[in-house]
């Protein structure tokens, strides 16, 4: 027996050894995994980083090497407005409820009112392809090429069919001067108080891609180009169109800087759930909203907004289209009522000496250029567009 033990204890041996060993190689394997796993990620986050970096670095020189900021005289006023705003393109732009002549009949009110010398309104420069890809991408930038694809934003179908060299200068040249008149309201706003942009408010438009009429994210690229030129790093945004605003609140959902105000109907376009979840102070206002109770919800909604957060600068995306009887707003505001709601925001940024940018966004009725002008010769009268060096009435 004792001959034979030894040799059973040298096999248990051999397969203990072994045991131990494929032990020790598995444990070691799965270190190894682990440290080359956590290599790679750090490989991965450091290469994301640096990409994030890169296209910071690339969004910023393109801000600085802009054109769209340029000193404007004293003698001027800040409102801009260029004829090349207005939308005219063989009555087909009379196929969207949209009023695209709405812009310059404003001016001409303001005008004929005595209220603006219109050799004081200042004229914007178009936003280059270069201003745009700040914020848009190449690839967003390249479906504009495509008639269909304008069509479909701008909700015109026969748009469809024309050449895309037709469509560029009819339709989407007029949206980049709004563009660039939105971007140096900014501008206009730090040095002198407040700025109109007779135009814009192309909330419907994110990063990568366009609707709702809206082609381009004007807001997002007047705020990219504020935080760069003008030192700014807190914005607000307070969005009384009627409609949702889910282009800048997409493009700004993870962006501490930007505060987004957004008192809106929820029961009409644009119905993008995901984007009310990136809103800061969501105030819903349900279709036959009457001007009493919706300028009580706007009083608390910018109490609220005070306290909460204090901007260097505030966005007013000011649409017409809750006033009453529009047919895609729904709301039952009246013309007066439209006076008193901007009465009530110039108020908001002037008791805080804040720098305020107004776009004037939707509306779709032939009315709203009306409401609109005696609204901003209101804001006048009551001294709330005497900031800074500012006067309007010439």
């Amino acid at each position: 027996m004792t001959i034979r033990i030894a040799p059973i204890l040298t096999e248990s041996t051999r397969d203990l050894g072994k045991s131990a060993l494929y032990l020790l190689l598995t444990i070691a394997t799965i270190k190894v995994s682990h440290s080359l796993y956590r290599y790679l990620r750090f490989l991965k986050m450091s290469s994301s980083s640096a990409s994030a970096t890169d296209a910071e670095t690339v969004r910023q020189n393109r801000i600085l090497s802009s054109k769209l900021y340029f000193d404007i005289p004293l003698s001027k006023a800040p409102v801009i407005y260029s004829s090349d705003y207005d939308i005219s393109f063989l009555g087909i732009e009379k196929m969207h409820p949209f009023d695209s002549s709405k812009w310059g009949r404003i001016c001409q009110f303001l005008s004929s009112d005595g209220f603006l010398d219109k050799n004081c309104i200042v004229e914007p420069l178009e936003a280059s392809k270069e201003d745009l890809l700040v914020v848009h991408s190449e690839s967003y930038l390249n479906t504009l090429k495509n008639s269909t694809n304008v069509a479909m934003i701008i909700e015109v179908p026969p748009l469809a069919i024309f050449p895309n060299c037709l469509v560029q200068k009819k339709v989407l040249y007029p949206f980049r001067k709004q563009v660039g008149g939105t971007i140096l309201a900014a501008k206009l706003a730090k040095e002198q108080g407040w700025a109109i942009n007779v135009g814009g408010g192309f909330h419907h438009c994110s990063a990568d891609q366009g609707g709702g009429f809206c082609a381009y994210a004007d807001i997002s690229l007047c705020i990219h180009y504020a935080f760069v030129r003008l030192n700014i790093s807190r914005v607000m945004i307070i969005d009384l169109d009627a409609h949702q605003g889910n282009g800048h609140e997409k493009d700004f959902s993870n962006d501490s800087r930007v505060y987004i105000l957004d008192m809106y109907n929820p029961g009409i376009y644009p119905f993008h759930y995901k984007a009310r979840g990136y809103i800061d102070q969501k105030v819903e206002v349900v279709s036959g909203t009457t001007t009493n109770e919706y300028l009580n919800k706007l009083d608390e909604a910018l109490e609220v907004a005070g306290h909460t957060f204090h901007p260097e600068l505030v966005v007013y995306n000011a649409g017409t289209d809750i006033l009453d009887g529009d047919p895609l707003g729904r709301l039952k505001i009246s013309p007066e009522g439209i006076a008193t709601r901007d009465e009530k925001v110039f108020g908001f940024v002037r008791s805080r000496n804040i720098p305020l940018v107004m776009l004037t966004s939707g509306g779709y009725m032939k009315s709203s250029a009306r409401v609109i002008a005696n609204s901003i010769e209101n804001l006048s009268r009551k001294g709330l567009l005497n900031v800074g060096s500012s006067k309007v009435k010439m």
